[in-house]
């Protein structure tokens, strides 16, 4: 019985992503996302209901608009499998409760800040306001106002942390070293971990930036890098794996001995 909750989230982490992908693409761009019908973003056709159907419709197009021909990014069919198989891995790891309300906020998140920072380098600031509200509301309803309060704490000190952080970077790069969606980010790792564990996934996001970071300083010339996407990853990571401090330490000492 329990596949069929599987089934479910896929089917729902699915069509999300797809979602999430005209989301991540209109708001930057103030433009309409809840009156307008979905659309060719080249020659403003009016996709069917067969041109809209997650993973699949991307490969019955063969890739391209039915109407012009335009190319369609691979990303879409993407976004669509890996928030269907997350919201999946996230109802094995937490089953039915406030954590995995948490989970599938993040991995929404993480979809949102993948297409809009990559596509134009913005996340906009509704997309870290709304996650932060779910998360807060969940913390309160879970442990209660209290422990709500002091998490929400947690993610002010890590906002200030990532602040320091950038004037430092500002200071020894004479420019800027960060954006302010990276530090805003940085409340959201605080408001859902403690301050050590945010400290863990900043490392752990420079980690997994540095090989994508050394591809894109050869590529691009204006050495322009999208952070978000590795912070909310390494958040994610982190909060899947609910390892503590100490186990972490251990782990990478294991590691380089």
């Amino acid at each position: 019985m329990e596949i069929y909750y599987y089934i479910f989230f896929f089917l729902i982490g699915a069509c999300l992503g797809s979602y999430y992908g005209v989301l991540g693409i209109r708001i930057p761009r103030n433009e309409n996302t809840f009156n307008s019908r979905s659309h060719c973003e080249k020659c403003n056709h009016i996709l069917k209901w067969y041109e809209l159907i997650p993973i699949f419709s991307y490969f019955l197009q063969r890739g391209k608009c039915n109407n012009c021909k335009t190319k369609l990014s691979i990303l879409y069919p993407i976004l669509e499998l890996g928030t269907g198989i997350l919201f999946a891995v996230s109802y094995h790891s937490f089953k039915i409760s406030y954590e995995l309300v948490i989970s599938l906020t993040l991995i929404s998140l993480f979809m949102l800040v993948i297409v809009s920072d990559i596509n134009y380098l913005i996340i906009p600031d509704r997309f870290i306001v709304v996650s932060s509200i779910v998360i807060f509301i969940m913390k309160v309803l879970d442990q209660g106002l209290k422990n709500g309060l002091i998490q929400l704490g947690y993610g002010l000190l890590c906002f200030g942390l990532m602040y320091l952080v950038m004037l430092l970077g500002n200071f020894l790069f004479k420019k800027e070293s960060l954006g302010g969606a990276d530090i805003k980010l940085m409340f959201v790792v605080g408001l859902t971990l403690d301050p050590m564990l945010g400290i863990i996934v900043l490392f752990l996001s420079s980690i997994i930036a540095l090989p994508v970071s050394l591809i894109v300083l050869v590529k691009n010339k204006e050495h322009v890098i999208p952070y978000g996407p590795f912070i909310v990853l390494a958040l994610l990571i982190i909060n899947f794996t609910k390892l503590n401090i100490k186990e972490i330490f251990e782990k990478v000492l294991n590691i380089l001995s």
